[in-house]
């Protein structure tokens, strides 16, 4: 017999992780109400609006699962195509009254509710399965359906789902117009509620694109399939993270990170840095400007995946790291600067830009083009000895700590024109943070071959 701890203990973890998507359903039903001034309980909600726009329809919003609203399971291609007729108004009607009789008076499972377990223990989807007689009444079940058609969909697989109010309410805009896509457009496929959440909430909040007069101008978040027929491209986690952080001045946002399907997966809960998410892209265009703004969100964050960036424990700068930085970072191996070639100007500045924001210190920026112009200026201060000074300057900027820093600094400040300054930095570097060095360093390497191409 457990002890009444672990029985509690237990009880609060498995209610918690099945409660999730009821939990989220409750905090937007509330804000709803308030909203529009209304008084709807789950299940009115579930029945006069939720079930109207995700599954009285031809093609549906998001998978029912092993409900008994769920489409057949067969090819999509052949019913987009025809050769398998939509199910009837009166057959999809007839699928909806037993599924509500199978919330009001069956036992809480995958079946009926959104992110529970199924009861059969061998399954994929039997996690969180526990003999302790939990209380589930079915007004939480028909939140759980309202909070899973809430999920961010992003590149990797995984969702997020957010309890802020208005994210919600504003995903609950795009719900509309997803309908209407699916009602209009003949080839798109439905199902892909989750994936739709993610293209919307990052045009939403895109402060250049979204026009509040006109939801949908400039939105295209359709790609071909392979059969011909047409989807919702799936989003970048960046783009997602990066329009969310420009809306709200939150310094943490916690979101919970899953996927479910044929196995479900739990990564938990993730806080989001918004502010230090923000930052590179508003450094970028403080000095570069919001030229090519587009491609600029696409670098950051490439160099390691969603999930990998949930694993640090929290997300912000570091989780924002470029695609191909690590060779100049542990290396020291800086790409060449070539200011008449667009593409590698912009991933040389991203590069930058990432090393200033994880240094914190908008200061720092200054510094370091002046660390590089006086190193510049030392190397071509000789004529004659051009080649041993160019040297020197070499062997300052290989070096990967505060030791062989200051080391090669010493060799530089025997004779060099530019000794005031040099003993400067020689004084900064000392009395930065250890942890802070090596990227500092870093950005002095690309300050330096902007310079030095430049002269």
């Amino acid at each position: 017999m457990p002890s009444l701890s672990f029985t509690m203990l237990h009880n609060d973890f498995f209610k918690t992780k099945k409660m999730i998507a009821a939990n989220i359903g409750r905090i937007f039903l509330d804000a709803y109400n308030e909203k529009f001034k209304r008084n709807y309980t789950a299940k009115e909600f579930f029945v006069e609006k939720y079930y109207e726009l995700f599954f009285n329809h031809n093609k549906y919003m998001m998978s029912a699962g092993n409900s008994p609203l769920e489409n057949p399971k067969i090819s999509w291609d052949k019913m987009r195509t025809g050769q398998i007729p939509y199910k009837t108004v009166e057959k999809r009607n007839e699928l909806f009254i037993k599924t509500v009789e199978k919330i009001d008076t069956g036992p809480a499972d995958a079946s009926i509710a959104i992110g529970f377990p199924t009861l059969d223990i061998t399954a994929t989807t039997s996690g969180q399965v526990t003999n302790l007689n939990l209380p589930i009444n079915t007004e939480d079940i028909y939140l759980s359906w309202i909070g899973s058609g809430f999920g961010i969909g992003v590149q990797s697989g995984l969702s997020l789902l957010f309890s802020n109010k208005q994210i919600l309410l504003d995903l609950f805009d795009g719900w509309q117009v997803y309908r209407e896509f699916l009602n209009k457009t003949p080839g798109l496929r439905g199902n892909q509620i989750n994936t739709w959440n993610g293209k919307w909430i990052s045009h939403r909040y895109d402060q250049y694109a979204f026009d509040t007069s006109d939801p949908t101008a400039s939105f295209n978040p359709f790609g071909t399939m392979k059969d011909g027929g047409m989807e919702i491209e799936t989003q970048s986690w960046t783009k997602v993270l990066i329009g969310i952080a420009r809306v709200y001045p939150e310094t943490f946002l916690t979101a919970y990170v899953y996927s479910l399907g044929q196995t479900n997966i739990t990564v938990g809960f993730v806080p989001f840095e918004l502010p230090r998410i923000r930052q590179p892209f508003e450094l970028y265009v403080k000095y570069f400007g919001t030229n090519k703004r587009e491609q600029i969100e696409q670098l950051f964050g490439t160099a390691i995946g969603f999930t990998k960036a949930c694993q640090m424990g929290a997300i912000g700068i570091n989780a924002l790291k470029p695609k191909g930085f690590r060779d100049s970072f542990d290396k020291g191996i800086i790409p060449k600067y070539d200011s008449t070639d667009e593409e590698k100007t912009i991933n040389y500045n991203t590069y930058q830009i990432w090393l200033l924001a994880m240094l914190n210190n908008e200061q720092l920026w200054e510094k370091a083009q002046q660390i590089a112009a006086a190193l510049n200026n030392h190397a071509l201060s000789d004529r004659n000895a051009r080649k041993v000074k160019s040297q020197e300057v070499s062997n300052l900027l290989s070096s990967v700590n505060k030791k062989q820093f200051i080391e090669s600094l010493t060799e530089i400040v025997k004779d060099t024109p530019e000794i005031e300054q040099l003993t400067e930095i020689a004084a900064l570097i000392h009395a930065m943070p250890v942890d802070n060095v090596p990227y500092f360093l870093t950005l002095i390497r690309f300050q330096y071959a902007v310079v030095n191409k430049k002269s």
